[in-house]
């Protein structure tokens, strides 16, 4: 009995769940990286929480496959880490050899799906509402299971790079680059082709 008006007089407890390759996809067409320090404060607010949770998802190039340091990427998940309290969870991108038309090529593949879902689905009794920055339709089994628990769940995505199913299962959309506030940093800086 105690626990359970204890749970009453407790904020929502939001978790966040950011599929950073398909983030990207949206920051693209924004032209502009995100604050995540302010974003974590928007969603806050946005959702009226009490506690907001994040957990960031990548995979990065394997040390010696770019013509650039790798050492900036590793210094920002451990400012997400340290700094923010995120959780990251990260992996080096697989590289596969595959044979085309044009003779033998590298492909490489870093897909965090399941470990976002393995982490949404452990971590269920933690939050009331689940927060997913993807537009991937594979993440629809997922969304019904949430939902199904009595969480409510919101999506994160742009129109470009977000699925029918996606946009219009969950409990809301909405599209990263029409965010107003003040959780922009600068704009994004292609990097020279050598």
């Amino acid at each position: 009995m105690v626990s359970e008006q204890r749970r009453e007089h407790e904020g929502v407890k939001v978790f966040v769940f950011i599929d950073a390759s398909n983030l990207w996809q949206a920051l693209k067409v924004k032209g502009r990286f995100l604050d995540y320090a302010k974003l974590t404060l928007y969603l806050r607010n946005q959702f009226s929480a009490d506690g907001v949770q994040v957990y960031y998802y990548t995979a990065y190039p394997a040390e010696g496959t770019r013509d650039y340091s790798l050492d900036s990427k590793h210094k920002f998940y451990t400012y997400l880490k340290k700094a923010l309290g995120f959780v990251v969870r990260k992996k080096e991108l697989k590289r596969i050899t595959v044979t085309t038309a044009e003779g033998v090529a590298i492909q490489e593949k870093g897909n965090m799906d399941v470990e976002m879902a393995i982490d949404a689905v452990s971590t269920i009794s933690q939050y009331d509402i689940a927060v997913l920055f993807t537009g991937d339709s594979d993440f629809l089994a997922l969304v019904k299971y949430i939902r199904s628990r009595g969480k409510k769940v919101y999506i994160f995505s742009s129109p470009n790079n977000v699925s029918t199913e996606l946009r219009t299962g969950t409990d809301g959309y909405f599209d990263v680059a029409k965010i107003d506030g003040d959780i922009w940093r600068q704009e994004i800086k292609h990097r020279d082709q050598k």
